[in-house]
């Protein structure tokens, strides 16, 4: 077997970046010049991760995986889908991608295969990736979804060398195979290119047998940025295919989150996306009649040029570039920082793209009407269903906020986090476009007596879990701590299976460091999910959001929303109405009757009483997400006892004593409200 490597980046070395980004690489000689067959497969690709028992938990949460992952994959727009099955520590993650080329019922059977092989050829084993030519499929009891750092063990697989007549031919091969490569990949990578994926072809050179023509496919998961896409596919080919391809005929490089392959003969489905002419090379300098002293005279003075002219243009291209962009930007656009611009141009999109997309923004097109403006379901043209948020000239969401909203998600990945494919800043218009969320909000079918019957406990139980492990990400597991601020349910977003994605990020607000609170001169919220500190004194945390969280479950239990009023005097809100019936004995008469005959009562009211404690009057009482996860997924742990909750705030019209000028705002008909106010 090939002997296994690792690379580790400076950053990994310094210790900084808690996870790991794998790439693995798959090598084998061929027979005869002949492919070896798939599987191309790895076992335990991080090292041991155990083992799991015939007939176990973990065994039977594998299968589940393999019966919804290939329906799931086959069926997305992107072919491709992250899933996850059961709860900690027998709690299976996997994902699966199909070549962008391949149809859909390929797509499945391909996964299927995938899903039958990997037990089989690694049997037993809890981590298993592994590689068929259409797709790709891995499963782990560690959640790799959220590397973001580089590791990078390889092996690899390698076409038979061709015959190269000389070291220059051989260099010239290789320059060729590396233009194809990098162009292919930069297609892939570019922002424009949703399912980052490219094909490429590089004209051969006639008559001569040593340089043919090229045929490249490259992929990311579809999920990565254009800069993480374009991160991971420079590893390959500044790295891997010096390394690992020089003088082959054609090679590939499988990974997790990105592949490339290339070859002498057209392998892929389609035209090539992409055409290159022929690589030329560039021919030596003549020889000049110079005398020793003056050759090396030159050579001195070449190496001081070579050192010194690329930094001169690199510093005029960085300075003329600058400049062209600050003439270009528009007056809405110019409080944009620069970093925030870069972030900005790779998500871009044209406004004639959306308005193909949505038939010209139709009222036809329309699935919704928030606070700052409408909601239009569309097409792209390869065929990607998307949800296009276009903000009112009037919106209150201003500059700001959509800035936030923009470089907060784009630097986000978790399945339970909403997905933002685009923006676009054209003409005036402000438009966010985001993964398409077939079955709309939470709040729509959850408090409708003729649709909440669609969410029976299973799919509600799901939704909390997911909701909840959205907010870990964000609290404690992302690069960025972000509280969110505006969780509520209609902003949890369901995909096809009921899947939660939180969506909204206009009022989010990132913690630097170990700090874990802050106070803001300008609240903004929602009527029934605020607490009490941020309306009454504008202090904010990660328990902001997990008092949004309580009034959420407490919601999907009983499929009520909550009303009430904090200067009413009369316990009419969700929150004491359900203690009301806690201390009483009889919180079972509260939940949803849409839920039938026999519900599971005593996760229920696990679920009542996890609930409870995130919306209690203190902060410091109320538990943090990750100790919510451990209770919602334990059926073993003692859950903390309870004191009367927050009242909920609704009419708020108390400022800060020691804050003048802070106002808090809510809305009364559930949009999101902000008010901006001088400091």
């Amino acid at each position: 077997m090939p002997e296994a490597t690792a690379h580790h980046p400076p950053s990994y070395l310094a210790g900084v970046a808690a996870a790991t980004f794998l790439l693995a690489v798959l090598h084998a000689q061929l027979a005869a010049g002949e492919d070896e067959r798939p599987p191309w497969y790895l076992c335990d690709p991080y090292g041991p991760s155990g083992s799991y028992a015939e007939n176990s938990t973990f065994q039977a949460n594998i299968n589940r995986l393999s019966t919804t992952l290939p329906k799931n994959t086959s069926s997305s727009p992107a072919m491709y889908t992250v899933d996850a099955a059961g709860d900690v520590p027998d709690k299976v993650y996997g994902y699966a991608l199909c070549r962008a080329d391949a149809n859909a019922s390929a797509c499945e059977g391909c996964v299927a295969a995938a899903s039958r092989d990997a037990p089989r050829v690694c049997p037993l084993v809890k981590d298993v990736l592994i590689f068929y030519d259409l797709c790709q499929l891995r499963y782990s009891n560690r959640n790799f979804l959220l590397d973001d750092d580089y590791y990078v063990a390889t092996y690899s697989l390698q076409r038979s060398r061709l015959v190269l007549s000389s070291p220059a031919a051989a260099a010239a091969f290789d320059a060729a195979v590396a233009q194809l490569a990098n162009a292919t990949a930069e297609y892939a990578a570019a922002a424009n290119s949703s399912r980052r994926y490219g094909t490429g072809e590089e004209e051969g050179v006639d008559g001569k047998s040593d340089r043919p023509k090229m045929y490249a496919l490259v992929q990311c998961t579809p999920d990565k940025t254009p800069d993480i896409c374009r991160a991971c596919l420079t590893t390959l080919t500044t790295v891997q295919l010096p390394k690992l391809f020089s003088g082959r005929m054609g090679g590939g490089v499988f990974g997790v989150w990105c592949n490339l392959r290339y070859e002498v003969f057209p392998f892929f489905s389609g035209r090539p996306l992409l055409h290159l002419p022929a690589f030329v090379e560039t021919p030596p300098p003549a020889p000049s009649a110079t005398t020793s002293g003056e050759k090396k005279r030159n050579r001195t003075a070449g190496i001081v040029l070579a050192i010194v002219m690329p930094t001169i243009a690199a510093m005029l291209f960085i300075v003329v570039a600058y400049f062209c962009c600050w003439r270009r930007r528009r007056p809405e656009e110019q409080t944009f920082l620069p970093y925030d611009i870069q972030s900005i141009d790779s998500l871009l999109l044209d406004l004639s793209t959306l308005r193909a997309a949505t038939d010209d923004f139709a009222e036809t097109k329309m699935i919704g009407r928030g606070g700052f403006g409408m909601v239009y379901k569309g097409v792209l043209p390869e065929g990607q269903e998307i949800a296009v948020k276009r903000l009112c000239q009037s919106s209150g969401q201003g500059i700001e906020e959509l800035k936030s909203e923009l470089v907060l998600v784009a630097k986000l990945y978790h399945k339970n986090l909403v997905r933002l494919i685009g923006v676009c800043l054209e003409q005036q218009e402000k438009i966010l476009v985001y993964e398409y969320m077939p079955n709309k909000s939470l709040d729509i079918i959850l408090f409708d007596t003729d649709k909440n019957t669609e969410l029976d406990w299973g799919k509600r139980f799901k939704i909390i879990n997911g909701i909840a492990q959205g907010l870990q990400y964000l609290h404690e597991d992302s690069r960025l701590k972000i509280v969110h601020r505006d969780l509520k349910a209609s902003n949890i977003l369901l995909d096809y299976d009921y899947s939660p994605k939180i969506s909204d990020f206009g009022l989010a607000k990132i913690f630097d460091g170990d700090q874990s609170k802050d106070v803001t001169h300008r609240i903004a919220g929602t009527y029934g999910y605020m607490a009490p500190e941020y309306a009454m004194r504008g202090h904010y945390s990660v328990k902001l959001d997990v008092f949004c969280f309580g009034v959420l479950v407490l919601e999907i239990v009983t499929g009520r929303r909550n009303s009430g009023s904090y200067d009413s005097g009369q316990d009419l809100d969700l929150l004491n109405h359900v203690w009301g019936h806690w201390t009483r004995g009889d919180v079972v008469e509260l939940i949803d009757p849409s839920l039938g005959n026999h519900p599971p009562i005593e996760q229920m009211l696990k679920c009542i009483h996890i609930g409870l404690l995130c919306v209690q009057k203190k902060p410091a009482s109320r538990p943090r997400i990750s100790s919510v996860n451990i209770m919602l997924s334990s059926n073993t742990v003692r859950l903390p006892s309870l004191s009367r909750p927050a009242f909920c705030i609704q009419d708020v019209s108390a400022s800060d004593s020691s804050n003048p000028h802070s106002t808090a705002v809510s809305s009364k008909n559930d949009i999101s409200i902000t008010e901006l106010v001088p400091r």
